[in-house]
């Protein structure tokens, strides 16, 4: 149980209400709210507050007067796919005032990985960014059904078209649309606790609970360190988000919990470490998000050592565990950053399900301790079970089950998954996690299958379907597990042990896994490469009851990869 108090009662409503319908808000002296570091081009919020209202009016108003006529009762779900850009914001929130739901799609998308994503959401229009039309030539969807996220494509209408639109014409401002708690907000793509990615449903109920969380934890931190003073101009934060939209993290960082103070965001749509190096002292950053693949990469620099951070008062890092090493080499270099904030979290749970409390939280009784995964945030349940489903014990480890208003449920479309993970009201996170006696979670290891590289969920089993796929069936088994070798200690790459099939053998061992590498790089985002590399083997071990025993060859693999070293 959280050591907060219970929630508070919150009335149903569209989550708009509460993002950028507030009453403090009006009061706000206009500000810089967006910069597109590398286009350069910039949005106060109040331009930003009209392009929502005004693309709100577009989507939803009847075609008969130009608008797309779009309606959650015509179960209409919105695509988008595209880099991180001003308007990917906007277009969120002008979805979310009418109530019509939106899938994000990975920008890093193979044409196979998208078709698979897009069918599976049943997306009925797809916005998408110009560098990536070319995929949506497999989306199955008419050319009047795809439009243009930002910037303009001749024959294509963009999102910029439908707000200039409503402003030349003067349409009537539509009113923001009801939703109720059930009603689905949007879907994001994970692998859930094990197999292929599955959509996950996060309803208006679930984003507004993981906002109020946000709120109270955000609350009791000002009560135990006084109100921030920011170093940015005017006294203001300026967040530097790098993090993908498609993904959660991302998601909420640059589209959700930026609304309750005046902050400015920079976006930079592409990751070049040097470009992001150059902007925290050219915009006075105060604040960087990140995961731990990038502060590897950051700390590895060759101008690690000569950046000017000294306008950075906080760092943020999520979407997979932080080793103590590297968040201390990071932070000896930002002298006024005592602890870079963490947590654990899952798309399941709209996104965090604990976090690092600061000293003195909840009069004392929350404890800061390096290299826990924080504490329970308000309306967290949890509870931490052994393999035969009876409760661990204080400081035992077992795998994770939580619950809470903030908890998705369940995967679209999936009832066969949605069921095995949603037990009894209780998310199985597949993690194996211990509690102290002070309520400080640690974070021990990956009970399920997948995989965490750069902080983007790899399934280990859509690999093996990709590999199996290969047209000319080079292999007649195949499993795919993590194995060391990440850019940090506890990140695992992909590895695939194959057994050949006679075509396979035909070709030989190495021209087959050429081909094998080959054809894992065309389909699957690189992320997903098999890093970790390819071995023939004569038969993938295996339980009595068909479970492949993977531990088996990860562990021979570790013992041979270090085998050398030891005799050294």
């Amino acid at each position: 149980m959280s050591l907060f108090p219970p929630l508070p009662h919150m009335p149903e409503q569209n989550v708009h209400h509460i993002l950028l319908d507030r009453p403090d808000q009006a009061s706000w002296r206009d500000f810089t709210f967006q910069v597109d570091i590398l286009t350069g081009e910039q949005r106060s919020f109040r331009q930003f507050i009209e392009r929502v209202r005004d693309g709100a009016t577009a989507l939803g108003t009847g075609t008969e007067y130009g608008g797309l006529g779009l309606r959650s009762e015509n179960n209409e779900i919105v695509g988008i796919l595209s880099e991180n850009c001003l308007d990917y914001v906007a277009l969120i929130h002008s979805l979310l005032a009418i109530a019509v739901p939106f899938a994000t799609f990975s920008s890093y998308s193979t044409s196979f990985e998208f078709q698979y994503s897009i069918n599976l959401s049943g997306a009925t229009r797809l916005f998408v960014s110009p560098a990536l039309l070319h995929l949506a030539q497999v989306s199955g969807l008419p050319d009047d059904h795809i439009h243009i996220l930002e910037g303009n494509v001749e024959g294509y209408t963009s999102y910029a078209t439908l707000v200039d639109r409503v402003r030349q014409n003067k349409i009537p401002r539509l009113p923001v649309r009801h939703a109720k708690k059930d009603t689905l907000a949007y879907l994001v793509f994970s692998s859930g606790t094990t197999g292929l990615p599955k959509a996950v449903m996060i309803t208006h109920g679930n984003l507004l609970t993981s906002i109020i969380q946000y709120m109270i934890f955000g609350k009791e931190v000002t009560k135990a360190q006084g109100p921030r003073v920011w170093n940015g101009p005017d006294g203001m934060q300026v967040l530097l988000n790098v993090l993908p939209i498609h993904h959660t993290y991302g998601l909420n960082v640059a589209t959700f919990r930026c609304f309750f103070e005046r902050v400015t965001l920079l976006f930079l749509s592409k990751w070049n470490a040097d470009t992001f190096l150059d902007s925290i002292p050219k915009y006075r950053v105060t604040t960087l998000v990140l995961v731990p693949s990038l502060i590897y990469q950051i700390v590895h620099h060759p101008r690690f050592s000569s950046v000017d951070f000294s306008t950075v008062q906080a760092v943020q890092c999520g979407a997979a565990y932080l080793p103590v090493q590297l968040s201390e080499r990071l932070r000896s270099r930002i002298p006024s950053v005592q602890r870079i904030g963490g947590g654990y979290g899952m798309s399941e749970c709209t996104l965090a399900v604990s976090l690092m409390p600061v000293p003195g939280m909840l009069g004392g009784r929350a404890r800061n301790v390096p290299g826990s995964i924080g504490m329970l945030i308000p309306g967290i349940e949890a509870r931490v079970m052994r393999e035969d489903g009876t409760l661990a014990d204080i400081n035992e480890t077992g795998e994770l089950y939580v619950r809470g208003g903030c908890v998705s449920p369940g995967y679209w479309r999936n009832e066969a998954a949605t069921k095995a993970a949603f037990v009894d009201g209780w998310l199985r996170t597949g993690d194996h996690i211990r509690i102290d006696s002070d309520g400080v979670l640690y974070f021990e290891d990956r009970a399920k299958d997948t995989l965490k590289v750069s902080g983007m969920q790899v399934s280990p089993m859509e690999i093996e379907n990709t590999i199996f796929d290969h047209p000319d069936k080079l292999v007649d088994d195949v499993t795919v597990a993590g194995i060391s070798g990440g850019r940090t200690a506890d990140e695992r790459v992909p590895r695939a042990w194959v057994v050949l099939s006679p075509a396979g053998m035909q070709l030989g061992a190495a021209e087959a896994t050429r081909q094998i590498d080959r054809w894992v790089r065309e389909r699957l985002s690189r992320y997903k490469w098999l890093r970790g590399g390819i071995a023939v083997v004569n038969e993938i071990p295996k339980s009595s009851t068909g479970k492949v025993l993977r531990r088996q060859l990860v562990d021979r693999y570790e013992a041979e990869r270090t085998a050398p070293m030891a005799r050294l």
